[in-house]
């Protein structure tokens, strides 16, 4: 079969269905990633996990990194940058730090203290927070059934974490119990949705090229220096070790690029409803991965907060199916930036 068959029939598949796949695709990353640090567990280098939640942060960068720099190329250039104002560079390096270096920190500590379940339904909070925030800074107009939606997955989040649950470490906090690593998943998603509005704000005429080439050099030395200064460089003692390079490789195609190319394929032949629609299913696709993946059956807690959460959903999916349809006419990377922390479901990287 030639190529421009191959080309022509990959155009035929409708914008819904390169959505889905990406949400798919998304929803599977933290099982796989707790999948995978189950398999360093199984091949230890005198006793140390080399498949560490640090490792598979760092080396995950370093190959997202140079698959972006392939893949973007064109756009590192002396145009581009002198295009680029003090306060762009500015926004640029928070929403790195933010985005690609706090949040997935946050995550991927949060893995090591609860379960995958748990970091799926509480990052669900970051949609109501960026809604609240586009209300209150952008101004944006929104109708009540959106509203409703967001405050009820609001309330489904707060069921998810506050329930009692007798397996999880918790912590004292204003008066509330709450575990450890559902703390570290709010952290992160209140870290991700103020990138989203930073990107919104000031973000919108910078090339995502760009964008992905720079957050994700700039988040891996972050996150590096951050790492080094509070466990000293010998943290990172097993980061050569070829096991973790190949399976990170593996994951940041699949994952990474595999991903997004997904995304912003049926971002580029979808409605704003149809890509809204897609992304509710995110938190489905995830408790679904990490059943198959890791056999996690979803506890007393997630099965309440999850139920209320996919409520709030049906809500907002109403007040979507309310606004007329408005399909975009522009190519994945001329599509303002923020559409890049818009992607469904968090990546790992």
């Amino acid at each position: 079969m030639s190529i421009t068959i191959i080309m022509n029939l990959v155009g035929r598949i409708p914008g819904r269905a390169y959505l889905l796949l990406g949400v798919t695709i998304f929803g599977a990353a933290n099982a796989v990633t707790r999948q995978l640090t189950e398999l360093g567990a199984e091949n230890l280098i005198d006793g140390r996990n080399p498949i560490s939640f640090c490792n598979v942060l760092f080396v995950g960068n370093i190959w997202a990194f140079l698959i972006f720099l392939l893949l973007y190329y064109q756009e590192l250039n002396r145009e581009t940058i002198k295009k680029l104002s003090g306060k762009d560079w500015l926004a640029l390096t928070t929403v790195a730090t933010l985005a690609g270096a706090l949040a997935p920190a946050l995550f991927f500590s949060a893995l090591e203290q609860t379960t995958v379940n748990n970091v799926i339904l509480i990052s669900r909070i970051e949609p109501p927070l960026v809604l609240a925030l586009s209300i209150f800074l952008l101004r944006e107009r929104v109708n009540r059934w959106v509203i409703m939606g967001a405050i009820v997955s609001f309330i489904g989040v707060g069921l998810t974490v506050f329930i009692p649950d007798p397996n999880r470490e918790m912590m004292n906090m204003a008066g509330f119990q709450i575990g450890i690593g559902e703390f570290m998943v709010a952290g992160g998603a209140v870290s991700a949705g103020v990138a989203t509005i930073i990107s919104k704000l000031s973000l919108r005429n910078i090339p995502l090229g760009f964008f992905n080439v720079y957050r994700t050099f700039f988040s891996t030395i972050i996150f590096f220096i951050i790492v080094t200064l509070l466990f000293g460089i010998g943290h990172f003692m097993d980061v050569f070790a070829p096991i973790i390079w190949q399976w990170m490789l593996l994951y940041s195609l699949v994952i990474v690029v595999g991903g997004q190319f997904c995304w912003f394929s049926g971002l580029k032949k979808s409605s704003a409803s149809e890509i809204s629609l897609a992304n509710s299913f995110a938190p489905i696709a995830g408790v679904l991965a990490a059943y198959l993946i890791l056999g996690e059956v979803p506890t007393t807690a997630q099965y309440i907060g999850g139920s209320v959460i996919i409520l709030g959903i049906i809500l907002n999916q109403i007040g979507v199916s309310k606004v007329p349809p408005q399909p975009s006419k522009l190519p994945p990377l001329e599509r303002p930036t923020e559409d890049v922390e818009g992607t469904p479901g968090f990546k790992g990287v």
